[in-house]
This record gives C-alpha cells, sequence and structure tokens, in this order.
C-alpha cells in the first residue's frame, strides 16, 4: 500500500464516521482510529520484510494534510514588509534566460509589470514560462541559472511599491 492509497483511506474513514479501522495484508497491518474532536491516529505494523522501517509507528493526522494547493504560482506577502515572493509551481530545472545566447528575462533592481516572464523551468522537456503576477522592481534573484527547483521554493522577491 503506498502513501496515496493510505491518504486516501484516511480520507474515507473521515467522511464516513466511522470509528476504527484495520487493514491487514502479507507484509504489513494498519489501524486507522479516530475519535470525535481528537486527531485521527494511524497505527502501521510492519511485519518482518527486506525493509528497516520500525515495527510500529503512531502518526497523529491533521485534517490540514488534505487541504488542496491554491493557485500553481503563490505570491504571498513576507511577513516583514511589503515584498512578495515568487514561488515555484513545480519541481524542475530554473532558467534565467530564454537561451543560452540571449539576455536574461529580468536583472535584479529592474521594474517589472504585470504578465511579464520572469524565467522558464523546464519539466519533462517542457519549458512553462514563469509570469509575475504583481508589478514592482526585482529586489532578489533566490535561485542561479540552471539549478533544480523544488515546487513550492521561493525563487524572486518583488518590491510591488
Amino acid at each position: 500500500m503506498d502513501i496515496k492509497e493510505i491518504q486516501n483511506l484516511i480520507k474515507f474513514v473521515s467522511k464516513s464516521g466511522v470509528e476504527e479501522v484495520k487493514i491487514e495484508r502479507e507484509d504489513f497491518k494498519i489501524t486507522i482510529k479516530t475519535k470525535k474532536n481528537s486527531p485521527q491516529q494511524i497505527v502501521v505494523d510492519e511485519l518482518p520484510s527486506k525493509t528497516n522501517f520500525p515495527t510500529q509507528a503512531e502518526v497523529p493526522v491533521s485534517q490540514e494534510v488534505f487541504q488542496e494547493k491554491p493557485s500553481a504560482i503563490q505570491t504571498p506577502r513576507t511577513e516583514d514588509s511589503n515584498h512578495v515572493i515568487v514561488k515555484s509551481p513545480i519541481i524542475g530545472t530554473f532558467y534565467r534566460k530564454p537561451s543560452p545566447d540571449k539576455s536574461a528575462f529580468v536583472e535584479f533592481g529592474q521594474d517589472i509589470s504585470e504578465g511579464d516572464v520572469l524565467c522558464v523551468i523546464e519539466a519533462m522537456k517542457l519549458f512553462n514560462e514563469i509570469e509575475s503576477e504583481v508589478s514592482g522592481k526585482i529586489v532578489k534573484i533566490l535561485v542561479d541559472d540552471q539549478s533544480p527547483v523544488e515546487f513550492d521554493q521561493p525563487l524572486f522577491i518583488i518590491d510591488p511599491s
């Protein structure tokens, strides 16, 4: 059973109102217990196998885990100022230039408008343009050219004033 199946099972149990569900297979045993007004708990008993996992693990699960992510490109305000952080919507390779012989899309201190291309991220041979959702000035470029980036990793800091 993979993590996706376990997550789907937890969703089902929380919606159904069942207090306890047990599943036993050859290589593992899983128990999901819920009580009203308390967090869910999952107990997984691993049977002897090739993996070196602990024999029993207890994990509290909150409902926040299952909330869907907002839009692909998020531009949340930073806590200490009115700057906007542009985050990566996907996993891939970050490129500041459209091609090696061209100049960068944006530079430090450059004024930009909403909809301007900030960079491209290559994922599985597809180049995805990342556009600015705000107008302002590039305060900081947080990633080096041709670097791998993770989902939700900060890429740029923009001052929208």
